[in-house]
């Protein structure tokens, strides 16, 4: 699968879809840090990416329907800090890499993983 890492999740996790044979930038690496959300979303639809993002307001389904993207994965830790999310990311790795994600919004918290 092909990912694209927002700014809010650690750079880290690149590393770790890499690792798994998947091909993974970030929006940092490709100059799109603080891009609005719409403008965003339309930069990874042209990358065929699948975004991985803290963003609630990129899992608004009504505004950004998912079946118009290659996937959304929202994470929903927690806490916040780094190191946590860093970890929380990591552990539910293995399981979202096993679920067909395109177009479809996959919500990650600290007890389920949701498809919408």
């Amino acid at each position: 699968m092909r990912f694209k890492l927002d700014e809010n999740l650690p750079a880290e996790l690149l590393d770790e879809l890499r690792n798994a044979g998947h091909a993974a930038d970030s929006v940092d690496d490709e100059g799109l840090a603080g891009t609005p959300d719409r403008k965003l979303l339309a930069a990874v639809k042209d990358d065929d990416r699948i975004l991985m993002t803290m963003d609630k307001g990129i899992a608004d389904i009504r505004r950004f329907p998912p079946w118009d993207h290659a996937g959304i994965v929202l994470f929903r830790p927690p806490t916040t800090g780094r190191g946590m999310v860093l970890d929380f990311a990591r552990i539910r790795l293995p399981a979202i890499l096993e679920i067909e994600l395109r177009g479809r919004l996959l919500v990650v918290s600290q007890n389920s993983l949701r498809l919408r």
